[in-house]
């Protein structure tokens, strides 16, 4: 899912007026069901894939392919888990706490590894993890006092930043790497452009309940 919590958030939530809604587990739901095995492999597969980014010298074609392979896999999984999650009535809290750290943990090590072999400069990773690390402390602080429906901007600022980083992954060159960065850069405006955003509703919700306990 950047890969992403904000959609398992969305599909939790009922709709209400004030757009903003506490969140619960479905009960009497086992927790070994598919979606959270899913979830548990994309997990197990991030250490898989940043072995295979820096095996060799970190350059050789035929790894990068693996590596990219690998964070295909575990991307596409993202999105699969979330939907039978909530198509069969599989959410959990265990599910709940894990996705979020599994899209995290893949797209992090990404970033972090492409900038560690010098195809990603330094700075747009700080940014795109700072944002999520500042999101989910945020998320964690206005949690009490209901949840913040999903918008568009952050299911497609996810699907940008796991595309840029598999054609990054890939040992592509030339206009390849130019498009694959033009992408990076798109991602990036819309990972500061929805942070933005969550700040905004994050601060109404929590001003509306203060408000509320008056």
């Amino acid at each position: 899912m950047s890969v992403q919590p904000e959609e398992i958030e969305q599909s939790l939530a009922e709709p209400v007026r004030s757009g903003f809604v506490p969140v619960h587990a479905e009960p009497n739901v086992p927790l070994m069901n598919i979606a959270n095995v899913l979830t548990m492999f994309r997990i197990a597969i991030v250490p898989v894939f940043v072995l295979a980014l820096f095996a060799g010298d970190g350059h050789e074609a035929g790894w990068r392919i693996v590596a990219a392979a690998l964070f295909g896999i575990a991307a596409i999984t993202d999105r699969f888990d979330g939907q039978l999650a909530r198509k069969y009535g599989l959410v959990t809290d265990f599910g709940k706490l894990a996705d979020p750290i599994a899209d995290k943990a893949l797209i992090g090590s990404a970033l972090i590894g492409l900038s560690a072999l010098g195809d990603l400069p330094w700075w747009i990773t700080l940014v795109i993890c700072g944002r999520e690390i500042g999101v989910t402390l945020l998320r964690l602080v206005v949690v009490r006092r209901g949840v913040i429906p999903a918008g568009r901007g952050g299911k497609l600022k996810t699907l940008v930043q796991s595309l840029a980083i598999a054609v990054l992954l890939l040992p592509l060159a030339g206009g390849f790497v130019t498009a694959g960065m033009a992408l990076m850069y798109l991602a990036l405006a819309l990972t500061v452009l929805t942070g933005l955003d969550y700040v905004g509703q994050a601060a109404r919700l929590w001003f509306a309940g203060a408000h509320g306990t008056r």
